[in-house]
């Protein structure tokens, strides 16, 4: 197995809020990886089908409410073997929790990790290389 250098690392990131968009750019950049960005459903949808991520983190609700489930399940099916994180504020501001290691729950969230917006840099640097298993 060949292990990729950070900054041979793509990391896909879809989010429709522009400020919070720029911010996880820089603090995944600042981390030394590639990253490309799209600000909505269908500009993820795009980006995923033309290249090829080592790992993708998507806002839960951009268009749709579950724009990021839909994203998640497309990347999935395209790229299995690619981690994807799904950011969202749901919990603060519905109350709605995810529980991902409910085994229906996994079954129709196709994402490896589920965090809660407000993520610090540190955090979210210790949970890309943990599956990225760097």
């Amino acid at each position: 197995m060949i292990m990729l250098k950070k900054k041979d690392q793509k990391i896909f990131i879809v989010d429709d809020d522009p400020d919070y968009l720029f911010q996880l750019e820089f603090m995944v950049k600042e981390m030394g990886f590639d990253v490309q960005t799209a600000s909505s459903q269908k500009e993820g949808e795009k980006l995923l089908s033309q290249k090829s991520p080592n790992l993708v983190i998507l806002d839960l609700m951009m268009e749709k409410d579950d724009s990021g489930f839909i994203l998640a399940y497309q990347s999935k099916k395209k790229h299995p073997e690619v981690p994807v994180v799904i950011t969202t504020s749901a919990s603060s501001e519905a109350g709605i929790q995810f529980d991902l290691d409910e085994n229906n729950t996994r079954q129709w969230v196709h994402a490896d990790l589920m965090l809660e917006k407000g993520i610090r840099p540190d955090q979210l640097h210790r949970e890309i290389n943990k599956l990225l298993k760097i």
